[in-house]
């Protein structure tokens, strides 16, 4: 079934943007700085790609799953929809962390 597997990866970003939205974790805290942290992100993993696949280290393996559409030989469409997840993801677990340790340090001083 084409396609499969870039719709799970729209519905876990569209997860990580509801709990973003719900507990202001990054971008609802400080839009500008996290779409810059994601492109970034986004465009660092994308070179380590290409590198990988430029060296042999990574190739893509086929599958019904894939649209089969690629943005670089090697690279399909669906990499991209993976790699910004993966970017969200470790975006609003740093949030997550910090904010509780905001938590933590207001009920330590307010017990004082």
């Amino acid at each position: 079934m084409p396609g499969l597997y870039l719709g799970g990866l729209i519905v876990a970003i569209v997860a990580m943007v509801l709990l973003d939205a719900r507990y202001r974790l990054f971008f609802w805290r400080g839009p500008l700085r996290a779409a810059a942290v994601l492109v970034i992100g986004l465009l660092f993993f994308l070179g380590w790609d290409l590198v990988g696949v430029r060296s042999g280290v990574f190739f893509q393996g086929g599958g019904p799953f894939l649209i089969g559409a690629d943005i670089a030989p090697q690279v399909p469409v669906e990499e991209v929809f993976f790699l910004t997840l993966l970017c969200y993801v470790t975006m609003n677990l740093i949030g997550m962390v910090d904010a509780i340790a905001r938590r933590s340090r207001t009920a330590k001083e307010s017990r004082r």
